[in-house]
């Protein structure tokens, strides 16, 4: 053969790899709405970028004729590119080649790329369509994908992990996009479960649709698990991109600050208007946040879920941020288990990756209840304080409005070592609201009224005595508990100006082989 033919058959056997499972399988896939596995890559990654490796890997599975058939590449398409001139490396699932389910050779091609991400430290990405395990291959499927949980786990708060689900995902393969830092799903083709509804059907006699099961929308709004629901994937792809902005390449350098035309000290009178006269009346607290925000960006993450606190990322005159708020929209702003783990998590995260973060207070407590109590609110309220306790980052707080009792102490308060505590004029810092704290201080003396007229005028007049006193910033600014007041529409310059003199911050947590959060 000569040097010419060799290669023709190099040429040949890269465009056979390319096609996947075939012409008709990805006729299929672009059917349901999906795009192939390079497809994807393509628009994850600036053009011309990618460069793949392990194309011509094929299994080495003997069992049920499997060895009949075989395809390059086997089922994944591995290896690097560039997001905005940054490297990244990536894998993704291809659904054409017997279902995207996973082999030995499969596992090894992730488990080399995942490798090369950690040496490299550069942020790993996965995009994931796969019908799990190859069955044929029996528990050398399994051990690859024990083989991919390992590296998830030690690459967790070394580099970036991000996790796209744009078509099945169940059995043992959830467990991978679970160990990474952020999940993202497509309202219509994806789905995660551990047990599909045959089996839930059989062991526990509920009948449920699979979109109902473990369907985007399921795990955006109910239990949690994907932090990102995009109506389709070409959406989803654009917001992976934006997601890279904000994060640094890895844990031991720092988020990126790009040039930044919106001027630092701009300031909005709405942020002096926003707070309603009426304590009860809600306001959304996201106003705020695109007021202060470079741009009035922000990519909010876990949109769905656990409404009543607001998180995600932002830039503040270039500086990459994250932003963790009470909601007053919804709930009230209460702090709840969902809210308490969900903002833990996020904070965490944060703090792995060198990202300040800025926290926005109006918080008045805890949802009371049994089911909170049973669920263990006292157990995940705690893993909020203890997320900003630990965290070394820069921390800027600004109470807004509430901050009533030992949800005071959780939202970054100056005892968990918050750097810069601010708060507005209209902030209210207590153990409790006003009628609450009326009826616990003169509790036997409203025992003892049985006009209801005197009565109700002795509660007013306790309550406007005790507003007086708590509903004002300057109790705690007197103790030094709060660093400033400030004034609403000066916001975005205090925030500049805090991250600028924290930006050479150094605090370090007492060697340890690792901390006991309360999980």
């Amino acid at each position: 053969m000569s040097n010419q033919d060799k290669i023709k058959k190099l040429i040949d056997l890269r465009a056979e790899a390319k096609l996947g499972g075939g012409l008709k399988r990805i006729e299929a896939q672009h059917k349901k709405g999906k795009f192939t596995a390079r497809e994807r890559i393509e628009l994850l990654l600036d053009e011309g970028s990618f460069e793949e490796f392990d194309m011509f890997v094929t299994h080495r599975c003997t069992n049920f004729g499997l060895e009949k058939t075989k395809f390059l590449g086997d089922g994944v398409v591995t290896g690097h590119g560039t997001i905005d001139g940054r490297v990244v490396y990536v894998y993704s699932q291809d659904f054409t080649i017997f279902g995207g389910s996973l082999s030995e050779t499969f596992a090894q091609k992730i488990c080399k790329v995942m490798d090369m991400a950690m040496k490299a430290g550069a942020p790993m990405i996965g995009i994931n369509d796969s019908g799990g395990a190859r069955i044929q291959e029996g528990v050398n499927s399994l051990a690859g994908y024990a083989e991919i949980f390992q590296r998830n786990i030690m690459a967790s708060g070394v580099i970036p992990q991000i996790s796209a689900i744009f078509g099945p995902c169940a059995g043992g393969a959830v467990y991978s996009p679970a160990l990474t830092d952020f999940i993202m799903m497509t309202e219509q083709n994806s789905y995660m479960f551990v047990t599909g509804p045959k089996v839930v059907k059989t062991v526990t006699g509920e009948d449920i649709s699979v979109e109902d099961l473990g369907g985007g929308k399921v795990h955006a709004s109910k239990s949690g698990v994907s932090q990102f629901l995009v109506e389709n994937e070409q959406e989803g792809l654009l917001i992976l991109r934006k997601l890279i902005s904000y994060i640094p390449q890895n844990n031991l350098e720092d988020p990126i600050v790009t040039e930044c035309a919106d001027p630092f000290d701009r300031m909005d009178d709405l942020l002096n208007e926003i707070i309603p006269d009426n304590p009860n009346q809600p306001y959304d607290v996201k106003d705020v946040i695109h007021t202060v925000a470079d741009y009035g960006e922000f990519l909010e993450v876990h949109r769905n879920y656990a409404k009543n606190i607001v998180v995600g990322f932002s830039k503040f005159n270039g500086q990459p941020c994250g932003i963790v708020a009470n909601q007053p929209n919804y709930l009230a702003g209460v702090l709840d288990i969902d809210a308490s783990i969900k903002a833990a998590r996020f904070v965490r995260f944060c703090d792995a990756f060198n990202i300040p973060i800025i926290t926005l207070v109006d918080v008045p407590g805890f949802l009371p209840g049994s089911r909170q109590e049973y669920g263990g609110i006292i157990t995940h309220g705690a893993k909020l304080m203890f997320a900003y306790g630990e965290a070394t980052v820069p921390k800027i707080t600004i109470t807004l409005r509430k901050s009533y009792g030992g949800a005071h102490d959780v939202m970054s308060s100056k005892q968990l070592r918050g750097d810069l505590n601010y708060a507005w004029p209209t902030a209210e810092i207590a153990v409790m609201g006003a009628s609450g704290a009326v009826a616990v201080l003169h509790g036997r003396k409203l025992r003892d009224i049985e006009d209801a007229e005197e009565r109700a005028k002795f509660i007013a007049d306790h309550e406007e005595e005790y507003t007086e006193k708590f509903a004002n910033p300057y109790q705690a600014a007197s103790f030094g508990y709060i660093d400033d007041v400030i004034e609403p529409r000066n916001s975005r310059f205090r925030i500049i100006r805090g991250l600028q003199s924290l930006a050479t911050k150094k605090l370090v947590n007492p060697p340890k082989k690792h901390s006991n959060i309360p999980l």
